[in-house]
């Protein structure tokens, strides 16, 4: 057994006991162990060479990832929260996705970005957004978005190996979920989603923070005779629509739980991608279950009441057995 953010420590002093080039930036990462905890006992470790403090810049310090990249390091990049990563938005847009395209392959960028997202903490609304289809809308990086244990080291083993800009978004409420970790495993595909529970009668899907809450509602409906099928969809570019339309030509019904807001969100180009491919085998509408369009508010009964629950995932979800 291990916690989330245990794995994800493991894997980063796995990368960089095998890997000289390996090294972590960020905010906090150093002295203070991260912002979470993920990174502490690694400076004590690997040293303040390859565990490297940086100022409040995220623009700065993600643009340094990629030069690093660029010659032939690997680096990991922790931004505290998706909220910051805004301000980087130029090194990735068009420097980061952009590098392989405009040099007609010549030039690699194995960079991994880490940072922490979603809401629930009550630490309001410039650090609780769900903000992962920014990233996921761009060409020429990948998006992570671990919400088991062993995905939360695999993804990061894999991210690392991986030649393009890889983004790895971790729900900050996972971080002290414990769950079950095999160290010795081979890193998992994670650029496939998977069935976590199967089902007959509606298809739940969630990744990171969502899906959770998906496989509790999945257990409420059971009670009821209703047999949920639970999706992780783990992979949010690229979106890994075969195994999301097998499961719905199965069940026939979709629900789809995304952190982030219903208006321009993935929960969207989700239920366009199904109805482009599964259109007649659905007997009824596809639901979302998205956050309130709010900034994420600090009261703890009103961030609450703005968030998915799994009270409305059970209220979509026979909405949809309704047709």
């Amino acid at each position: 057994m291990s916690s989330y953010r245990d794995a994800i420590r493991s894997a980063l002093r796995q990368l960089m006991q095998e890997d000289e080039r390996v090294f972590l930036m960020g905010e906090d990462v150093g002295n203070y162990g991260g912002a979470y905890a993920v990174s502490k006992g690694l400076l004590e470790e690997f040293g303040p060479e390859r565990i490297r403090d940086t100022p409040l810049a995220e623009s700065g310090f993600v643009g340094a990832g990629i030069g690093a990249a660029l010659g032939g390091m690997r680096p990991i990049v922790e931004v505290m929260t998706v909220n910051f990563s805004l301000l980087a938005l130029d090194q990735v847009v068009n420097n980061a996705a952009t590098m392989r395209h405009m040099s007609g392959g010549q030039f690699e960028v194995p960079l991994v970005v880490r940072m922490a997202t979603g809401g629930g903490k009550q630490i309001a609304a410039q650090h609780s957004h769900s903000l992962e289809n920014w990233f996921a809308h761009v060409p020429g990086i990948k998006c992570l978005a671990p919400a088991t244990v062993q995905d939360a080291r695999d993804m990061v083993l894999q991210a690392v190996a991986d030649p393009d800009p890889v983004f790895v978004f971790e729900h900050q409420l996972l971080y002290g979920m414990t769950g079950e970790l095999d160290e010795e495993a081979a890193p998992a595909d994670p650029w496939r989603a998977i069935v976590r529970r199967p089902g007959e009668d509606v298809t739940l899907i969630g990744w990171a923070g969502t899906l959770g809450k998906c496989l509790e509602a999945a257990e409420a409906l059971a009670k009821e005779g209703v047999e949920a099928e639970v999706v992780d969809l783990r992979c949010l570019r690229p979106i890994d629509f075969p195994t999301l339309a097998a499961s719905v030509t199965k069940t026939h019904r979709a629900v789809i739980v995304d952190e982030g807001w219903k208006t321009g969100g993935l929960a969207g180009e989700l239920m366009a991608g199904l109805m482009e491919r599964v259109f007649y085998e659905l007997d009824g509408p596809i639901r979302r279950v998205c956050t309130a369009e709010v900034p994420i508010p600090y009261a703890k009964h009103m961030e609450d009441h703005a968030l998915p629950t799994v009270e409305r995932v059970v209220a979509a979800a026979k909405e949809s057995l309704r047709g």
